[in-house]
């Protein structure tokens, strides 16, 4: 697949930006080099591994034992474990495919998939995986999800780990102390935001996503009250429909009437610990929060509980995209690469994972432990995708540039939306036209 000269110029940038990072002194499988376009090494299958996890500080704990479980049963292989926040995972792995420094393995979410595999940076796994004790044991729609989002060929370049989902969370014990109804619908969510709000008190009903990863979250909200259940009519994005307009301007208007000032510039790290230290009555995030809140607040004082309804009477919400592992084709120990993959999710150890992430696992036998039952949100959001009552739209994750559009070029223009010097509609015109000139440019390049 040949990259678009828009994507070449920004991996050029990125070369440019990140040559300060030093990527080349995380040595890569056996000897260290790597660089876009090096067909790798199947290795001896010992050795050294480098792993970069896509969710570094967030995930480090969890991926340690993973790893001291994985020595224990394979004394032969060491992993270097490389912690990358998730906020810059994207352009290390754009810098260092363009410049060597690749790992042998490494996150590959949905979101980035397609990005990575139009550079040629990752190894089929199709094979791999039929030859593989995970052969029928991974869930067939994770599966799915990234060989659909790998750029339209259908070729397998990550294993799925886990599955999120929205969850709105809310604090019980303030809505049963100003006597309000669980947020169960939009309506009922902006009277409890409205109705908690004392910012004298520093008392605010939500906390609004405004700095990285806000794209997705304000998606979130315009399609759910909308109701819009498809992301592209024809070949034109359905972003800036009017309702989604509406819908969108309304949400934003909730940021400093109802929301902390701070928000503007808030991640999910920031903002979930903002939520579990103060006095905010709602946060809207995934399943992977769950237990920072159950440390932070106890079982008793909150709800995890699927987005809200909209006035159709269903819930729409947009995809959250399937996380998973990769193997980069540029290293020098892909069999030993392979084989931690298929370590980190088996049964046992994809349980382990899902459990501290608060995520639906992969593994079909791991989606059975009991934990699950006894995690609320993980258990309705579970239902919620199976029980009929939930329209997933499902964003473009095979578009090379879908990630690009949905951070670097949108995220401060949403930061514009809410401070009032953008409009909700010129925000979404803009991502509009984005997305329909990669669109077009992706169905001619795949037919």
């Amino acid at each position: 697949m040949k990259i678009s000269i828009r994507r070449s110029r920004r991996a050029a940038v990125a070369v440019a930006l990140g040559s300060v990072l030093a990527l080349t002194a995380t040595a890569c499988g056996d000897d260290g080099s790597g660089a876009g376009g090096d067909k790798g090494e199947e290795g001896s299958g010992k050795g050294k591994i480098v792993f970069w996890d896509n969710n570094g500080g967030v995930r480090t704990d969890i991926w340690k034992e993973i790893i001291a479980d994985f020595q224990k049963a394979n004394p032969d292989i060491k992993v270097e474990y490389v912690g990358i926040a998730s906020t810059e995972y994207q352009s290390k792995v754009d810098t260092a495919i363009q410049g060597g420094g690749l790992p042998d393995v490494g996150g590959v979410g949905a979101a980035m998939l397609a990005g990575f595999s139009a550079q040629n940076a990752l190894e089929p796994l199709d094979d791999r995986l039929a030859q593989s004790s995970l052969n029928g044991k991974l869930n067939e729609d994770m599966v799915g999800v990234l060989k659909a989002a790998g750029g339209g060929d259908g070729t397998l370049y990550s294993i799925p780990t886990s599955a999120n989902n929205g969850v709105l969370y809310y604090r019980t014990d303030l809505f049963k102390k100003a006597g309000l109804d669980e947020p169960t619908t939009w309506d009922k969510f902006y009277e409890a935001a409205a109705k908690l709000t004392n910012a004298k008190k520093n008392e605010f009903g939500y906390t609004i996503r405004g700095g990285a990863g806000s794209i997705a979250q304000a998606l979130d909200a315009a399609y759910g009250q909308s109701g819009i259940t498809s992301f592209w009519n024809g070949d034109k994005t359905t972003v800036n429909d009017p309702k989604n307009v509406a819908a969108l301007e309304k949400y934003a208007a909730l940021y400093k009437k109802d929301t902390p000032a701070a928000d503007l510039n808030n991640d999910f790290t920031k903002m979930v610990a903002q939520w579990d230290s103060g006095t905010i009555g709602m946060l809207n995030h995934n399943l992977g929060s769950y237990q920072d809140h159950v440390k932070a607040l106890g079982v008793d004082k909150f709800r995890g509980i699927p987005q809200p309804i909209g006035a159709s009477g269903k819930r729409v919400q947009v995809s959250n995209p399937v996380d998973g592992l990769g193997v980069f084709k540029s290293s020098k120990n892909k069999d030993a690469a392979w084989k931690f993959i298929e370590f980190a999710t088996s049964h046992a150890e994809n349980s382990k994972f899902n459990k501290a992430a608060g995520q639906v696992p992969s593994n079909n036998d791991a989606a059975k432990d009991s934990w699950i039952s006894e995690a609320e949100p993980t258990k309705l959001a579970a239902a919620a995708l199976t029980d009929g009552s939930t329209s997933i739209v499902q964003l473009p994750y095979y578009l090379p540039d879908w990630n690009t559009i949905s951070k670097a070029d949108n995220e401060p223009n949403f930061q514009k939306v809410l401070l009032g010097d953008m409009s909700a509609k010129e925000f979404l015109d803009t991502m509009a036209d984005q997305l329909n000139k990669a669109q077009a440019e992706w169905k001619e390049q795949n037919g």
